[in-house]
C-alpha cells in the first residue's frame, strides 16, 4: 500500500517535471503540490509507524512486567586459563611431579528475573554457576603415571543484582544493554593460597549488546558481553569469562 502511494507521488513529480518546458508555471504548481502531498504522507507513515510502536510497548511492558529466563554461556576464560600442563619425559626416573590433567568445563548457566519498569528501565537479579574438574597425576621423571587423583574441582556461583536499558523496539525484537554488580563465591577441594577452600569476590556482568526475539509472553535471547569476578591480582575468578550467551524466557 505505502509502495503504490509513494510510486503514484514519484509519476506526478516525474510528469510535472516533463511538462516545465511546455506550461513553466503549470507545471511547477503541479510539483509543488506532489512534494506536499509526497511529505504529508510521509508524516502520516511516521505517525503510524510511532502509534504502532507505542502499543508494541505497552501491550509487552505494561500488562506483563515480569520476565523469568535460563541460558547458557560460554567458558573461554577457563578453557585457556586451565589446560593440561606439560611434563618433562627425560628426567631420572625418581623424580616425582603433580600434574593437572583432563579438564572438564561445566560451561556457564544462569537464571534472571526482571521487572519492567517501563518499556526501556529493568530491575532485578541474576544467578550464574559455572565450574571447573580435572585430575591430579603424579608423574616420574620419564613421564610414567604413579598415581591419579580424580575430580579436583572449583566452582563459581555468582549472585548480581542487574539493571537493563532497551533501546529499540519492534513488533518482535528489542535491543538492549545491561549492568550487574553482585558478589561471587568460589569453593573448591583445593586450599588457595591463603588456605581457604571458600572466597568471596566482587562480581561484575556486562552485557555489550544484546537482542531479544519472540511476541507475546515466549522469547530468546542473545548477547554478547562478559563476566567479571576477582578481588586482587592473586585472586581472579572470572576475567571476561561468558562473553557469548543464549537464552529462552517467559513473561509472567
Amino acid at each position: 500500500m505505502l509502495f503504490k502511494r509513494y510510486l503514484i507521488v514519484a509519476f506526478m513529480v516525474l510528469f510535472s517535471l516533463c511538462a516545465i518546458a511546455q506550461q513553466p508555471r503549470v507545471a511547477i504548481d503541479s510539483m509543488h503540490t506532489a512534494i506536499r502531498d509526497f511529505r504529508d504522507s510521509v508524516r502520516q507513515d511516521i505517525r503510524a509507524y510511532r502509534d504502532s510502536i507505542r502499543e508494541v510497548r505497552r501491550h509487552a511492558y505494561d500488562d506483563i512486567p515480569h520476565e523469568l529466563r535460563i541460558g547458557w554461556g560460554d567458558q573461554t576464560f577457563e578453557t585457556l586459563m586451565w589446560r593440561n600442563e606439560l611434563h618433562p619425559t627425560v628426567l631420572p626416573p625418581e623424580y616425582q611431579t603433580t600434574y593437572d590433567e583432563h579438564f572438564r568445563y561445566t560451561q556457564h548457566w544462569f537464571m534472571e528475573y526482571l521487572y519492567n519498569v517501563n518499556y526501556w528501565y529493568s530491575l532485578g537479579f541474576q544467578v550464574d554457576y559455572s565450574g571447573v574438574l580435572w585430575d591430579e597425576v603424579i608423574r616420574n621423571g620419564q613421564g610414567t603415571e604413579l598415581s591419579r587423583e580424580k575430580d579436583q574441582q572449583f566452582h563459581n556461583i555468582a549472585v548480581i543484582p542487574t539493571i537493563r536499558f532497551s533501546y529499540l523496539h519492534t513488533e518482535y525484537t528489542s535491543l538492549y544493554s545491561s549492568l550487574g554488580v553482585g558478589l561471587n563465591i568460589n569453593t573448591g577441594t583445593e586450599l588457595d593460597f591463603k588456605q581457604r577452600y571458600t572466597a568471596f569476590a566482587p562480581a561484575v556482568n556486562v552485557t555489550l549488546l544484546g537482542l531479544r526475539i519472540g511476541k507475546g509472553r515466549c522469547y530468546s535471547m542473545l548477547e554478547l558481553g562478559g563476566l567479571f569476578a576477582l578481588s586482587s591480582t592473586d585472586e581472579i575468578y572470572m576475567l571476561g569469562s561468558r562473553i557469548f550467551t543464549a537464552s529462552i524466557g517467559v513473561r509472567l
